[in-house]
């Protein structure tokens, strides 16, 4: 006796298992960690942390360029520096006794063991200005200074004589003081001419003293009534 059993569709479970079926045959066993390579990577690491670095101590001796010179060689370690003998414990290098240089050089070069002096300065300055060597000015109506070869200014200021006069007055371009009207002196508050009399009232006679202008004037006071000189 058959009996008929009702059939199932099958199709998509089929074709699902078929796909990954076709999924797990295309991964490829060098796509999965292979435990050499791990190896290889864990071997480059360490060797590149094990790098050794030269190492010339007690060997030789380095400059700033990096070159290395043999124990007991002579070189200079940099463009500006003295030279020095390569030795055990580093580098030895002399420590020559420079010249001084010129108190007024203008500029100094440093490419060596010592400083050089390029530039000597050859005029003087004297109050924010410049003079040649030897070269004579005026700074001021009562000075006269000379450029000396050793770049120093040297100065001789006028020594003025004392004025003839009470009043003297400075002129510009002059160093000393002038008596514009000559030689006087004081009589009282009164201003009046050396060489002479004067009558500075109806009552007074006054005269310079000679020669000692500062002084006040001598006077002579003759006895008045109502301003009329009694004789």
């Amino acid at each position: 006796m058959w009996i008929s059993m009702p059939r199932r569709r099958m199709g998509p479970l089929l074709s699902s298992a078929f796909v990954l079926l076709l999924a797990l045959s295309a991964v490829s066993p060098a796509s999965v960690g292979n435990p050499e390579d791990y190896n290889a990577d864990e071997s480059e690491r360490t060797a590149s942390e094990n790098i050794v670095f030269d190492d010339y101590r007690g060997k030789g001796c380095v400059d700033d360029s990096g070159f290395v010179y043999r124990l007991g060689e002579r070189f200079y370690p940099g463009h500006s520096n003295c030279p020095c003998v390569c030795t055990e414990d580093g580098p030895v290098c002399d420590q020559p006794e420079c010249p001084k240089l010129h108190p007024k050089c203008s500029k100094v070069e440093h490419n060596g063991c010592c400083p050089e002096c390029k530039e000597v300065k050859n005029f003087c300055e004297y109050r924010g200005k410049t003079y040649k060597i030897l070269e004579e000015f005026k700074p001021s109506p009562c000075e006269w200074c000379r450029c000396e070869p050793n770049n120093e200014v040297h100065c001789v200021v006028s020594d003025c004589a004392v004025p003839e006069c009470v009043n003297p007055v400075y002129e510009p371009e002059q160093c000393c003081p002038i008596c514009k009207n000559g030689p006087n002196c004081f009589a009282g508050t009164t201003i009046i001419p050396a060489g002479i009399e004067v009558k500075v009232d109806d009552c007074t006679i006054c005269r310079c003293h000679n020669g000692d202008w500062w002084k006040p004037a001598q006077c002579l006071r003759r006895e008045c009534l109502n301003g009329q000189t009694l004789s």
